[in-house]
């Protein structure tokens, strides 16, 4: 079984997953945007199940995060867990996403990515 990890910036909170992510995509919403301080964010989802943490993250409307680097690292919801897939030891990581939510917000210099899925806004 595969198994990925990954820790924040200064290494305070680590995460490791078991097995293939159910899905793993790109969000350019503007909550993402801001979040990652970036254009999008990049995220594989997993079971619950087969997420570990160590460490003490903070948490804001959902999202984990290091207190001590500020860097983003995942957020539980349900019987899923979201990895920031930035925050692996192993890049590149040869996931690819199947999807992108939010195209509408995406910068116009950046391309879809061939075969994946295009959504407006939200999968639904």
């Amino acid at each position: 079984m595969t198994r990925v990890s990954g820790t924040c910036l200064c290494g305070r909170i680590a995460v490791s997953v078991r097995g293939e992510p159910l899905r793993v995509g790109l969000c350019h919403c503007m909550d993402c945007r801001k979040e990652s301080g970036s254009a999008f964010t990049y995220y594989g989802v997993w079971p619950a199940d087969t997420f570990e943490c160590t460490g003490e993250p903070s948490a804001f409307r959902g999202q984990r995060f290091c207190s001590h680097c500020g860097a983003r690292v995942f957020s539980l919801e349900g019987d899923e867990a979201e990895i920031k897939l930035g925050i692996l030891s192993l890049a590149p990581t040869g996931l690819v996403p199947s999807y992108e939510l939010w195209v509408r917000r995406r910068e116009p210099w950046l391309r879809a990515i061939e075969g994946a899925a295009q959504y407006d806004e939200n999968r639904t």
